[in-house]
């Protein structure tokens, strides 16, 4: 798929080569700031790459030169993400993230392991929230960093400044939605979808795709087609990971099974079934959802509830409708170079593929 680049490898050399700067950097403050640099790096390292993927790609697209520094700056997103998942986690009070301890679980099993070597030291929990939502601050102006000296011209980077501003604005707004969505307590489709759509959409594919067009010089017209491509694509995206997030396996998905369920998320597949459900199925689901000690038979109680309500079909069919309408509007966008048109049919594909 990659004709040009191994993206992801590109990627993590460039992450790489900025957390070595922002090292010495930070040493010189003091040898305590080591700790958050290991947390970055090692929060950096894996994952799908799509939204520096999309970036790239949204740049070839836009006839951009694979010789120009484009791999540093989608590196830039990644980095953006980084942020967003920890401050998630520490929201979520979430345990794993990849498969590892998340950020906050991290340090706070190095401020335990410090309080019980020297028998004195303060909250253990409080202080790894508090290193985690400094380290997912520090992630946050490190991406703006990295895409201002990734190497590209003060016109090219103004051109793509104003949607990496608009991305951190949406994703920031779309986890207060989602906030709201779980603090109420309520199944609520309409919020459900702008969710869906601010978390998820734009900040994985639209913009990302818009960054790169920019960078590559692209006109309104390419814009206004990689959003007909993008935001459904994205939104498909986003149904397969929340279906994934209740029944797939955690070993592709880095995070315990049902971890969802036991966090009381309100996904378009839990409102769904909230709205279709028996009044038998939604007293046991009331119940239940939302539960932090959910056991193995309480939650494959709540799978069959969102499987018998149609919820699970709904969102199948929602995601194929999605991937086909970004496919479509793939077909007719304004693309001269067939290598772009591909790989981002591939990624759409592999984006939204069904790993249940």
């Amino acid at each position: 798929m990659y004709a040009d680049a191994d993206i992801p490898t590109e990627i993590q050399a460039a992450l790489t080569s900025f957390l070595d700067i922002q090292q010495e950097r930070l040493a010189a403050i003091g040898p305590e700031l080591e700790e958050q640099v290991q947390a970055a790096r090692d929060a950096t390292s894996g994952g799908k790459r799509l939204r520096p993927s999309f970036c790239y790609w949204g740049f070839r697209a836009a006839g951009g030169d694979h010789r120009q520094p484009i791999l540093k700056a989608a590196a830039s997103l990644e980095m953006l993400h980084v942020s967003a998942l920890v401050h998630d986690d520490v929201m979520d009070s979430s345990d794993v993230r990849r498969g590892a301890p998340a950020a906050h679980r991290r340090f706070e099993a190095l401020q335990r392991a410090r309080t019980e070597k020297s028998g004195r030291g303060g909250d253990p929990v409080g202080f790894g929230i508090g290193a985690a939502i400094l380290l997912g601050d520090l992630c946050l102006i490190w991406a703006d960093e990295m895409l201002n000296t990734s190497g590209f011209d003060a016109a090219s980077l103004a051109a793509a400044s104003k949607f990496f501003d608009a991305v951190r604005v949406e994703v920031t707004a779309g986890q207060y939605l989602d906030l709201v969505a779980q603090a109420s307590g309520e199944a609520d489709m309409d919020r459900a979808l702008r969710v869906l759509r601010y978390k998820a959409a734009t900040y994985t594919v639209e913009r990302p795709l818009h960054i790169g067009a920019a960078l590559g010089g692209g006109g309104q017209h390419l814009i206004d087609a990689l959003s007909a491509y993008g935001l459904p694509l994205g939104e498909a995206f986003q149904l397969r990971d929340d279906l994934l997030g209740v029944f797939g396996d955690p070993a592709l998905t880095g995070k315990p099974a049902g971890d969802d369920l036991r966090e009381g998320k309100r996904t378009v597949l839990t409102a769904y079934a909230v709205e279709h459900a028996s009044e038998v199925q939604l007293t046991e689901f009331d119940r239940l959802f939302g539960r932090p000690d959910l056991d193995a038979d309480e939650i494959q109680l709540l799978r069959e509830i969102l499987q018998d309500s149609r919820a699970v079909q709904a969102c199948e069919d929602l995601i194929t409708e999605r991937t086909e309408d970004a496919l479509d509007s793939l077909d007719r966008a304004p693309i001269d170079d067939e290598t772009s048109r591909k790989a981002l049919a591939d990624l759409a594909i592999a984006a939204t593929a069904r790993h249940l």
